[in-house]
């Protein structure tokens, strides 16, 4: 790890631990806390949720990623009801991906399906090879800044996923990519590396804020970062390094 990534990597500890506090303190953090070390839940998710299914590119989406943090529940649940694919990692990736058909759930089912616990009783983990086209990519995020950059909670999920997907040409550069959070988490800047994401629009309880992309996004998976045992520990990776090197 040069000197610089390692000044990258503590330039957005800073912010997030920032966040994290600023939430905790206002009073807008949310179950489950406290939120340090979480993609943080807040007051108002599921305005934000609200107003994410209203934008257009929800509208036009048959097959949505969304991840399967707490503040992005309403959004899956939104999913669902719209009667569109949802694509759910489990934690960590440990388990890969699973799909849920909101055609295979019962209607009065669809909040229990779209938590991390419904899901495994209602979806279907899936293969590589199962997986839809993604239209439409829901990224949660402990900080973003105004010209789109956002920050996790520091695992890096979100940028695997992502980059699964474009290795399997189910996401493409133009695939869009939203963000729900609550405006305290809107900072000025953030220290972007190559194989961060960048957002499309942030969406909070009160606006939504559209971004033009200045910068492309990352056309895959960065294999040289990725530590021996984060292929151990999601096997997707290995059966992903499998197809796409054969």
């Amino acid at each position: 790890m040069t000197g610089e990534t390692k000044t990258l990597i503590s330039e957005k500890e800073v912010i997030r631990r920032k966040i994290w506090r600023t939430m905790e303190e206002s009073g807008v953090a949310r179950f489950p806390r406290p939120v340090y070390g979480r993609i943080p839940n807040f007051v108002g998710a599921e305005e934000a949720a609200l107003r994410l299914v209203q934008q257009v590119e929800f509208q036009g989406a048959e097959a949505v990623k969304v991840n399967p943090d707490a503040p992005q529940s309403r959004v899956r649940t939104e999913v669902l009801s719209a009667g569109n694919l949802l694509v759910m990692p489990t934690p960590r990736l440990r388990r890969g991906l699973i799909i849920l058909d909101p055609k295979t759930i019962p209607e009065r089912s669809y909040g229990v399906a779209s938590s991390i616990k419904g899901s495994f009783r209602y979806g279907r983990f899936c293969s590589l090879t199962e997986l839809p086209k993604i239209d439409l990519i829901v990224a949660g995020s402990v900080a973003v800044s105004k010209d789109g950059v956002r920050i996790g909670k520091g695992g890096g999920y979100s940028e695997i996923e992502y980059g699964i997907l474009r290795e399997l040409h189910l996401a493409e550069e133009r695939t869009p990519i939203l963000t729900t959070v609550h405006d305290v988490q809107i900072v000025d800047t953030i220290p972007k590396e190559p194989h961060d994401l960048t957002v499309d629009a942030i969406i909070t309880p009160t606006r939504v804020i559209r971004i033009e992309r200045r910068n492309p996004q990352p056309g895959g998976i960065f294999w040289e970062k990725l530590a021996p045992n984060e292929l151990q520990n999601m096997p997707i990776l290995l059966e992903l390094k499998k197809m796409v090197r054969r």
